[in-house]
């Protein structure tokens, strides 16, 4: 069973700024440490990516597979797991909430994996995922 984690941090930036820096999928390798390839497959009309392949290693956790993106503006990005090894569901979200030069940026994230993990355990790695997400977008951003 997938539940879902959620977390927030408040970025120094508007949220166009925020989203542009989630919008560049092939930068992710020099900014998020256990991303080891992105590539964008596929890019909608709006030019932002529609369908994007990743490589992962996280030391014990490893994995490779496809995520479907829906942008919703500068507001929000959704995603959904196309295909993957280690993992069988994941459902994210990116929502930003703009009040002028600083983004409230909030993490969704569901993820249920191929391999049984104890709930503790897993808790504890879905937390991990939030917390680096966040603080390694927001010294992007912050620079």
């Amino acid at each position: 069973m997938a539940d879902q984690s959620t977390q927030s941090i408040v970025i120094d930036a508007p949220a166009a700024e925020v989203m542009t820096v989630i919008a560049d999928f092939p930068a992710y390798p020099s900014w998020v440490s256990a991303a080891k390839q992105v590539e964008v497959l596929e890019t909608g009309a709006d030019g932002r990516a529609r369908r994007v392949h990743f490589v992962l290693d996280a030391g014990a956790v490893q994995d490779d597979y496809v995520l479907d993106y829906t942008w919703d503006d500068d507001r929000r990005v959704d995603w959904t797991l196309v295909q993957g090894q280690m993992q069988k569901q994941q459902d994210g979200s990116y929502s930003l909430s703009d009040s002028g030069d600083r983004t409230t940026v909030t993490y969704s994230i569901t993820i249920d994996l191929s391999i049984p993990m104890l709930g503790m355990i897993k808790r504890k790695a879905e937390k991990v995922i939030l917390d680096t997400a966040l603080k390694e977008l927001k010294k992007r951003v912050e620079g």
